[in-house]
């Protein structure tokens, strides 16, 4: 037990623990669970256009990245096996390096408009298949290496975290310039103390983000 402002704050130490308070599992929350993609996850995954995939290293130190191209860019090999074609990137290789540590992943299916979710859960390796990254090529540009996933569970998951949020309607959209751009964040999280950058260097880091996103995306 410790304090956190004042208040009193127990951790919750194992699951029989986490029960008592939260109550058992739904059974359909249970039963949902399958062991290989059905025509519904397979659909889904189709019609995505993004995604988050979760790691960790072999110590556990965990990892989410963000994966997104057009719909359907996340190839279905069969019921079992998916290839998610990598892009560049600045080339830190968290979820890659993770992969080659560790082999378990975790995955969540988004698609725009929809407040459902999949999720896919399996073991990953890091793959070079002429065949595959010929089929993901885009803009002429075929990707070095990919990701191909082992599926042992996917399961549909509920709208309820994308109703609280409301993460698709564009009233809660805000507006962009009300905080620094990428580059004026990273600078000043990077700069010595006492020396923030200079509005040149922070134009130059703009130019530099902006051409990439042009020139770099594949």
């Amino acid at each position: 037990m410790s304090s956190n402002g004042g208040s009193t704050c127990r951790t919750v130490e194992n699951e029989g623990a986490l029960r008592d308070i939260m109550g058992p599992t739904m059974d359909i929350a249970i039963h949902k669970s399958r062991p290989k993609l059905d025509d519904h996850c397979k659909e889904f995954i189709r019609r995505s256009p993004f995604l988050c995939i979760g790691t960790s290293n072999a110590q556990g130190k965990a990892d989410v990245s963000p994966r997104g191209d057009p719909a359907g860019f996340v190839q279905v090999i069969d019921d079992n096996h998916l290839f998610i074609p990598d892009r560049p990137g600045n080339n830190r290789l968290d979820t890659m390096t993770n992969i080659t540590e560790n082999s378990n992943v975790g995955l969540l299916f988004f698609i725009p408009g929809f407040n459902d979710t999949l999720r896919v859960n399996g073991k990953a390796r890091i793959v070079q298949d002429e065949s595959l990254s010929e089929k993901a090529k885009i803009r002429g540009k075929a990707p070095k290496v990919g990701i191909m996933i082992e599926v042992n569970e996917a399961f549909l998951h509920c709208a309820k975290a994308f109703t609280r949020s409301s993460l698709w309607d564009p009233k809660n959209y805000q507006k962009r310039e009300e905080m620094p751009s990428l580059a004026h964040m990273i600078l000043d999280q990077v700069a010595p103390p006492g020396k923030p950058p200079t509005a040149q260097e922070i134009k130059d880091a703009d130019d530099f983000v902006e051409d990439n996103y042009k020139t770099g995306l594949y």
